[in-house]
C-alpha cells in the first residue's frame, strides 16, 4: 500500500513514519512550508530522517498563505511563543486556522495523482483540547469527504488519534526511532528551548513513558518544571 505521510520531522510524525514502514507501507513524505517560523530547523530534521530511511520526500512552498491566516505565533515572528504547559487560552495563539485541512487536501491531491491508497497524519489525543482539527469528528468527516473527492478513492489514516504522547514515545522507542534527530520546538533555535508548550509536552512524554530523553535542550535559559 502506498501512503502519503504529512511529515514535519517532529516526534509524532516520525513515529508514524517508522510505524508505516514497519507495517509494510510504501511511504512518500510531504512537508509543507506554510510560513512557520521554525521551518528551517523542522525541514532540516525531516530531510535528514527521510534520507537515512530512503524515503521519497517533497517539500512545497505555501509561505504566501501566511498572509491569510491572521495573527498566530507560528507564522508571525512579532508574536511570542507561549512558554509553560499547554492551556486552552495560552496556546490558542499557536493555532494556524484550518492548517490540517489545508495540508491534508494537498496530500490527498498528491495521493490521487500517484494513485496512492491513503494519506496519514499524526494527530494524537493530547492535541484534542487545543486543536479541533485533531479531533475524531474532524477526522471522520474529512476522511468521508476525501473518499468522494475523486474517482480514485483515498482514505485518511490516523492510528495515533486516541494515543497519548507518552504512548507514542513508547511505540517509537520500540520501533527504534532516533529521537535526537526529531524536532518539536516552536522557537526553531539551535537547540530545543525546553520551555515552550511543545517542548514541555515532549519532556513530559518521555518522563511518563519511562524512557530517557536524548533531546538537547537549551541549558542557558531558565527552566520550567514539567509538572
Amino acid at each position: 500500500m502506498e501512503t502519503v505521510l504529512i511529515y514535519s520531522g517532529g516526534l509524532d510524525s516520525t513515529a508514524l513514519l517508522y510505524q508505516l514502514l514497519h507495517d509494510g507501507h510504501t511511504v512518500v513524505a510531504l512537508s509543507v512550508d506554510y510560513g512557520q517560523c521554525h521551518h528551517k530547523k523542522e525541514f532540516a530534521c525531516a530531510g535528514g530522517i527521510t534520507r537515512a530511511l530512503g524515503v521519497v520526500q517533497r517539500t512545497i512552498d505555501l509561505r504566501s498563505i501566511a498572509a491569510l491566516l491572521g495573527r498566530n505565533s507560528l507564522t508571525d515572528p512579532s508574536l511570542s511563543i507561549p512558554e509553560g504547559h499547554y492551556t486552552e487560552e495560552s496556546m490558542k495563539v499557536t493555532v494556524v486556522p484550518n492548517r490540517n485541512m489545508i495540508l491534508i487536501a494537498i496530500a490527498t491531491a498528491w495521493a490521487i495523482a500517484r494513485k496512492a491508497q491513503c494519506v496519514a497524519y499524526a494527530a494524537h489525543a493530547c492535541d484534542h483540547a487545543i486543536y479541533p482539527d485533531c479531533r475524531e469528528a474532524f477526522i471522520t468527516a474529512l476522511g468521508r469527504a476525501m473518499g468522494l473527492a475523486d474517482w480514485h478513492s483515498v482514505s485518511l489514516y490516523t492510528p495515533f488519534a486516541q494515543w497519548t504522547k507518552a504512548e507514542i514515545v513508547k511505540r517509537a522507542h520500540a520501533l527504534g526511532v532516533t529521537f535526537e534527530r526529531t524536532w518539536s520546538c516552536y522557537k526553531g533555535g539551535s537547540k530545543h528551548c525546553g520551555r515552550c508548550g511543545t517542548c514541555i509536552e515532549r519532556r513530559e512524554a518521555f518522563y511518563l513513558a519511562g524512557i530517557d530523553d536524548p533531546t538537547e535542550y537549551d541549558e542557558t535559559a531558565p527552566r520550567i518544571d514539567i509538572f
